[in-house]
């Protein structure tokens, strides 16, 4: 699902303005960042979390040429589905 469809489902469910579904959305996933970032995970009950993963520095391989590549340290983010969820899908 694509943020736009997100906010239109928002607009179906609730009844409320284009620009607010897109405020709302945007709301939640700044949330969602900014408590990771804060916090190091961000956890809404039922649903999931989001937690802060710290990746060292690696050694890999390009694909085409087989040559070794230094693949830099990096810092991403992972998703953790709660059991709720896991049940209902």
């Amino acid at each position: 699902m694509s943020k736009s469809a997100l906010s239109k489902s928002i607009r179906e469910a609730t009844g409320c303005t284009a620009a607010l579904a897109d405020a709302a959305v945007d709301a939640v996933l700044t949330t969602i960042v900014d408590g990771v970032k804060v916090d190091g995970s961000f956890r809404l009950a039922g649903f999931g979390s989001f937690a802060k993963v710290e990746r060292a520095a690696r050694q890999g391989r390009n694909p085409k040429t087989g040559e070794a590549i230094e693949i830099a340290a990096s810092t991403t983010m992972k998703f953790s589905a709660a059991a709720t969820l896991k049940k209902s899908l």
